[in-house]
């Protein structure tokens, strides 16, 4: 078998047609089984959080738990978890040449950790836990059929993009977020291919073969092109974005806040649970707990507090920066479109459609994937406010500035030209670049102005 492959493999450097098939084939195989495997994961995701959602909805005092619940998911993590902690970001190193390993206990560990933190109440998405186990079962795979490390890498895209697509039902946007979310500015087409089979046959893996269904909303009336509407949506945009960046900079600054104040991550955890009770108490509702899927409902079909979006942003970010586990995307969606129908009222617009516009415009603002969110916006809520979908996800892209909540990933190409970018640079790594630039600016204006003063002085 190892001849025959190496036979076929020398044929077909010799000619180009027969190696562009070779490659077809095997990125259909390969990209399909990793399909199957992540679609397979999320169905299982899916279906055990529904339930879990359920059991939390008719049990309230099961939210009084969720202190215990957390001190025990990041026990285990501390445990058993080694680098899983890293979660996407450990997906993303990897794919940027990273030498570590994904183990497959990522799998498990993330399905577990976030039903729990869904089942009393913690409020966090899904799409994380989708994109790692499918990243961890296409590492797991690549092993057993023997990759080299240039094809792991682009199995490992398919699993990002398996698990988006399967647990969302998007398959071209999943498609394009596994090629878009590892660099800014930057998509590999060599993986285009495999991340497509990947995608669409993990959606119909979840939805034919294990009987997902996912929510559609109602866009309903989309003004025509003009003048004064554009300028609105461009308004509405620019906040989308700084909203999004104000997630990321909020959920990044909790967690190291959080992690200096106790070390230990089970306690930690504890801590954030007891807080999100507080918050509870405090807000007197319990909708901002969970995905938030009743708060996007009533962004299309109802109406939603004035400040929804502040109070589902502070629930997120103060659950994920204490250590539980679970996705930012749902609550994204949440947040963006609970906003969107906040200001539909004050710019003149109407609100489901203002409400789509930031479904997307802050998930694209905080995951810097503008043509992945552009594509899902598509899908989602078809093509007839596609101008209106674009002009959204490109303000937000370029108002959320070089933040977002995954902070292995590489800025591959500045969003502008004035803010100067070394290459390798990672979100996590470009705000210590600014601060050194600072230092040494204002240590050049102090040596200038002492410098000035010696001149003075010697006149």
């Amino acid at each position: 078998m190892r001849k025959w492959v190496e036979g076929w493999t020398g044929l077909a450097e010799r000619t180009s047609h027969l190696a562009l098939w070779s490659s077809f084939v095997k990125w259909i195989v390969l990209g399909s089984a990793v399909g199957v495997l992540s679609g397979s994961a999320s169905a299982f995701f899916l279906h055990s959080l529904d339930y879990v959602t359920n059991l939390r909805t008719n049990h309230g005092w099961l939210l009084f738990l969720l202190p215990l619940g957390g001190a025990l998911v990041s026990y285990l993590y501390m445990k058993f978890g080694r680098n899983s902690a890293k979660g996407n970001n450990l997906i993303l190193e990897q794919i940027m040449d990273g030498k570590e390993t994904i183990p497959l206990r990522m799998a498990p560990l993330v399905l577990f950790g976030t039903l729990v933190t869904h089942l009393f109440g913690g409020s966090a998405g899904r799409e994380g836990t989708a994109v790692q186990m499918g990243g961890s079962l296409a590492e797991w795979f690549g092993k057993i059929i023997r990759v080299d490390a240039a094809d792991r890498k682009i199995l490992l895209m398919c699993g990002i993009s398996g698990g988006f697509a399967s647990v969302f039902g998007t398959p071209l946007a999943g498609t394009v977020f596994g090629l878009e979310v590892i660099a800014i500015g930057l998509i590999s087409h060599r993986a285009l291919l495999p991340c497509f089979a990947a995608a669409f046959v993990g959606d119909l893996t979840a939805t034919r073969l294990w009987s997902v269904h996912h929510l559609h909303y109602k866009i309903g009336s989309v003004p025509g092109i003009e003048l004064p509407i554009v300028l609105k949506v461009v308004i509405a945009s620019i906040l989308f974005g700084l909203v999004s960046l104000l997630f990321s900079e909020l959920t990044h600054a909790l967690k190291r806040r959080f992690s200096a104040w106790f070390p230990n991550a089970a306690l930690k955890s504890a801590v954030g649970g007891a807080l999100v009770i507080l918050l509870v108490a405090l807000v007197g509702t319990r909708d901002y707990l969970g995905l938030g899927i009743p708060l996007i409902q009533d962004s299309f079909q109802g109406e939603v507090s004035p400040i929804a979006f502040l109070w589902k942003l502070l629930f997120t970010s103060l659950t994920l920066g204490t250590g539980f586990q679970g996705g930012e995307v749902t609550p994204l969606f949440a947040i963006g479109a609970t906003m969107g129908h906040s200001l539909a009222g004050l710019l003149g617009l109407y609100a489901p459609f203002l409400a789509a516009l930031g479904f997307i415009g802050v998930f694209c603002g905080a995951t810097n994937t503008p043509i992945a969110c552009f594509i899902m916006g598509i899908e989602l809520f078809g093509s007839d406010a596609a101008v209106y979908l674009f002009i959204a996800c490109l303000v937000s892209y370029l108002f959320s500035g070089h933040t977002g909540i995954y902070t292995s990933q590489r800025i591959g190409v500045s969003k502008s030209r004035l803010l100067v970018v070394p290459d390798g640079t990672t979100l996590a790594t470009v705000k210590g670049l600014r601060k050194t630039e600072k230092n040494e600016r204002t240590n050049r204006q102090k040596g200038d102005r002492q410098n000035a003063e010696a001149n003075e002085n010697e006149e």
